[in-house]
């Protein structure tokens, strides 16, 4: 998934931000919100992996309230 976001990303950048014709006009959302979306998905993919890497817990012992 993450490729063809980044495929449609570059596709997006290297077109038109508005285009109008006959049936009507058509914008897109602006690049730094693509690259955000791109983001916020390569985190959340990258949270499903069992291991990813730097993890906190806390700890607390038991009775402690």
């Amino acid at each position: 998934m993450p490729d063809e976001l980044d495929d449609t990303i570059e596709q997006n950048a290297k077109g038109p931000a508005k285009a109008s014709g006959d049936a009507g006009s058509v914008e897109q959302h602006p690049l730094p919100d693509q690259i955000e979306a791109a983001k916020f998905l390569a985190a959340k993919e990258a949270a499903k992996q069992p291991k990813r890497g730097l993890r906190f817990n806390k700890i607390v012992p038991p009775g402690a309230d």
